[in-house]
């Protein structure tokens, strides 16, 4: 038995669905930088499904190579019909869903405040989920309700039924409370009607600062099933490929394979040498025969220059399930990798970063220019990324090879561009869409050698990338 608000709600949609097209391209400007945002996330391989699509306007022009949309309300599906073909639209209740079928993604936009019963729609989806799928839920930030009120009573905007002001710690909780984390909020729009120069202003670079931000329109949450995978589950579950790059660091090879613990269904270890002044390369070749018994280990040469290079190179001749990076500088212990197989294996995360800036290092680690500058670029890659980022330039870094698999398609976004391979690393997480986090290291002095790295030469070539990356990520 429907409730009175939703005899209401009903009745709304049906009386004005086909006034809702027009509607729409009233007010496109508003609606194409939904879309635009949500595309950012999605790739032409995913299903999708939205709840509550109206008049499909949406979900017809978002990617996806199966598309599904649902809808309560009879008219609006037959409007939805008749104007898009591209998607498998049905008429079906958010609060029954009757779909078998497991999506990539499934979209709630401006929906959420005519549920009835928001957290009881989230279990539901549940059954429609499979581990790595993404939840993506658009809404209005609860700051605008009196201006959205306002604009309901002059006329300019059309008049909707009573809905639910969720801020966006009501939605991640209620998501907790039904089986999803969230990972990932966002806020866009301060202008959300197109006034020429003015909107672009306001709207591609004012509404990104921090302050400025929180009073955006539009808020976005992402969230994914919680995985409850214990280490015992999965301690023989996943096989491991170690990529070493070196570069005049002969003294810590052996170190390398003698500190590094087993763990993993199989590990496989491999060095790429980076144009050495130095007798690394030998060492390389010395150390894999003798210990070719006892260990997996394959061996490499950089033709190009940089850690990221050689970092691509190793992940090319990887065959394990998970791919990690450990310095040969070996500041980062390699006895702290079984935590990062840990981590990711048991769906803490979907990226693992290592952070060296929060433990205490020791004496010589890390000079004191470089810690500044490592600070200043978390700050920034946590705005970038819209998750917290501790320690963006930690060398550290774990992943899954399919999803790295993945992040090589999506590299002509970014571009070749980066030398070290953290950035390259990390913002294609970003554009895949996957959960960052981060994992305390304690950070140890070089035992060996001279470090690589030219504080200020690398310095300004960070904030050149970060300047490129904020193009990319935040001021499209």
């Amino acid at each position: 038995m429907q409730s009175n608000r939703k005899q209401e709600i009903y009745a709304h949609f049906e009386q004005n669905a086909g006034d809702y097209l027009q509607y729409r391209k009233r007010f496109s400007y508003y609606g194409k930088d939904i879309i635009n945002y949500l595309n950012f996330f999605i790739s032409e391989s995913d299903t999708v499904l939205e709840i509550g699509c109206g008049n499909g306007d949406t979900i017809h022009h978002l990617k996806g190579k199966e598309k599904t949309g649902i809808d309560f309300s009879p008219k609006m599906i037959e409007v939805a019909k008749a104007n898009f073909s591209d998607v498998d639209f049905l008429v079906m209740d958010a609060e029954n869903i009757k779909l078998e079928k497991k999506f990539d993604v499934i979209i709630f936009n401006n929906i959420i405040g005519y549920l009835e019963n928001v957290q009881d729609v989230f279990y539901a989806i549940k059954k429609n989920c499979h581990e790595h799928t993404r939840v993506i839920i658009s809404y209005y930030n609860h700051y605008w309700q009196p201006l959205l009120n306002l604009g309901e009573t002059i006329g300019y905007k059309k008049k909707s039924p009573q809905q639910n002001w969720l801020d966006t710690k009501d939605i991640s909780n209620l998501l907790y409370l039904s089986g999803f984390e969230t990972y990932r909020t966002n806020k866009r729009l301060l202008l959300p009607i197109y006034l020429p120069i003015l909107s672009w202003l306001i709207n591609k670079y004012i509404a990104k600062l921090p302050l400025f931000k929180s009073m955006c329109l539009n808020q976005f949450t992402f969230a994914r099933p919680q995985l409850n995978y214990s280490e015992k589950d999965v301690a023989q579950k996943y096989s491991v490929s170690i990529c070493i790059p070196a570069r005049n660091e002969s003294g810590n090879i052996e170190n390398a394979i003698l500190r590094l613990p087993k763990f993993g269904k199989h590990q496989e270890i491999i060095f790429i040498e980076g144009n050495s002044s130095d007798d690394t390369w030998q060492k390389i070749q010395d150390i894999q025969q003798k210990y070719k018994d006892t260990h997996d280990i394959k061996i490499g040469q950089q033709s190009g220059k940089g850690k990221g290079d050689a970092v691509r190179k190793g992940y090319a001749m990887a065959n394990g399930d998970i791919l990690m990076i450990l310095d040969a500088d070996l500041t980062m212990p390699p006895e702290e990798l079984p935590k990062f197989y840990n981590a990711i294996a048991t769906g803490k995360g979907e990226f693992i970063n290592g952070s060296r800036l929060v433990y205490p290092m020791e004496k010589e680690a890390m000079r004191f220019l470089n810690t500044l500058g490592n600070k200043f670029f978390s700050w920034v890659f946590s705005w970038l990324l819209e998750q917290p980022i501790k320690d963006s330039l930690c060398g550290t870094k774990v992943m899954f090879r399919e999803d790295y698999l993945k992040l090589i398609e999506n590299r002509k976004f970014f571009g070749d561009f980066d030398p070290f391979g953290d950035f390259d690393l990390l913002f294609g997480a970003y554009k895949l869409n996957l959960k960052i986090i981060d994992l305390p290291i304690r950070y140890r002095e070089r035992t060996y050698g001279d470090t690589n790295i030219s504080r200020f030469t690398n310095g300004f070539m960070l904030l050149r990338m970060c300047w490129f990356a904020a193009g990319k990520i935040k001021f499209w």
